[in-house]
């Protein structure tokens, strides 16, 4: 028998094929190999010259909208350069919608967390690329509204006419007015989508290092750049991440694989993670910021009356009838709200069988798509068997009581 003071790694009963998935997604992406240059060179001239019809954001996004999701279906990418100006709006925020990298909701521990895994505390703020390229900075929404256009210390980003393009994935922070930047998708002309997470992030470091793009705001460089401490997610990491102070508000955790590439859309090779202590909404509100007694979705109504998620390939969660459909003057593509009944969710192999939906009514129309599955059954566990930090130490090592100890932890950024 084990020594009595011997812990066995944290071990979850999984509740979906989250695990499965994330093993197809590393296959599928050394299989194939996009044309990283060509859709970021595309993507850099599209936030520079797209219409500026698109409407410009509310100062405050609603929390209901805080956690938008987004299809990993690329529908743009035959799109020429050239035809970037001509997107309308609506062109615009869908596409754009899908060209950033959306994390899943963890709802499984990982396999292997402490040895392929980083991890990083998420700034709480407003999601966008920003692209430097002919002397000018342009930070777009994943909806395609412009967020600011400005110079920076970026390559190309003021004065220099300079025709190099670099691609950052950042969070706008608004207290402190600040771009952190958390991912690298291009670097002066070279396209990093299809580098691991590991090597994008020393790259990262390293080359903004060399510009002054840390450099307090002035004339020729109006928002600071700040990058986020990352932290391989052994016991240190994981409860440096968690507890350890940062200069922005947290909105819970984010987990990338370390092998994994920069894939637009949803990915599983990616994950957030919340609770009370590291973020201010955890759980979903509904139109007027209050967290209803029963849980709520959004879904895609399909042609054939199917009710799908944003996944891809989506799952369905049931069907409504087409005389129901032609009475409330609904139709394909439209986003609709339901609640989940007492009848709650049916599940197998953690595959979804069954949902009791309650229709409540169209969903709001600044939403760009659907919840994804692993969202909805997020906020399931959130709200019956949460899916605690304790079990995520224990998972990676660290014992429970080691949790009120202080870790002295180096900052980056």
């Amino acid at each position: 028998m084990a020594p009595h003071d011997l812990r066995r790694p944290f071990k979850r009963p999984a509740i979906s094929d989250q695990e499965r998935r994330r093993e197809q997604s590393l296959l599928r992406q050394a299989q194939s190999r996009q044309d990283a240059q060509r859709h970021a060179r595309f993507l850099a001239s599209a936030a520079l010259s797209l219409p500026p019809k698109t409407p410009e954001p509310e100062s405050e996004p609603k929390p209901e909208l805080a956690e938008t999701e987004a299809s990993s279906d690329s529908g743009y990418e035959s799109v020429d350069i050239v035809g970037a100006s001509t997107l309308s709006a609506a062109e615009a925020r869908k596409w754009f919608a899908k060209q950033l990298m959306h994390p899943e909701w963890m709802i499984d521990i990982p396999n292997n967390l402490a040895q392929d895994w980083f991890v990083f505390a998420r700034p709480s703020g407003k999601r966008c690329f920003v692209v430097s390229c002919n002397g000018t900075t342009i930070s777009r929404l994943r909806n395609g509204a412009i967020l600011h256009r400005f110079p920076s210390a970026l390559p190309s980003g003021a004065r220099k006419k300079d025709p190099s393009y670099s691609i950052l994935d950042c969070i706008f922070h608004e207290v402190d007015q600040t771009y952190y930047v958390i991912d690298m998708v291009c670097w002066r002309d070279y396209p990093l989508s299809d580098c691991t997470a590991e090597f994008r992030f020393f790259w990262l470091t390293s080359k903004l290092a060399e510009t002054g793009a840390f450099d307090p705001p002035s004339y020729y460089h109006k928002y600071r750049f700040s990058l986020v401490p990352v932290y391989s997610c052994d016991s240190s990491g994981l409860y440096a991440a968690y507890s350890a102070p940062v200069p922005y508000v947290k909105d819970g955790l984010l987990f990338y694989n370390k092998h994994s590439h920069y894939q637009a859309g949803i990915t599983p090779l990616a994950l957030v993670w919340k609770d009370e202590n590291c973020s201010q909404y955890v759980l979903d509100t509904d139109s007027k910021g209050q967290v209803p007694n029963q849980q709520q979705v959004v879904l895609e109504l399909q042609e054939d009356g199917k009710l799908t998620t944003s996944d891809d390939p989506p799952v369905v969660f049931g069907c409504l009838d087409g005389s129901f459909i032609q009475q409330s003057g609904l139709h394909s593509g439209c986003l609709l709200r339901f609640s989940i009944g007492e009848g709650g969710f049916v599940l197998m192999d953690g595959k979804l069988e069954k949902a009791d939906l309650h229709y409540l009514g169209k969903a709001n129309r600044a939403r760009a798509s659907a919840d994804s599955f692993s969202k909805v059954m997020f906020q399931h566990s959130v709200r019956h068997s949460p899916l605690r930090i304790e079990g995520l130490l224990e998972s990676v090592g660290l014992p429970v009581d080691q949790e009120s100890k202080a870790c002295d932890v180096e900052m980056d950024g």
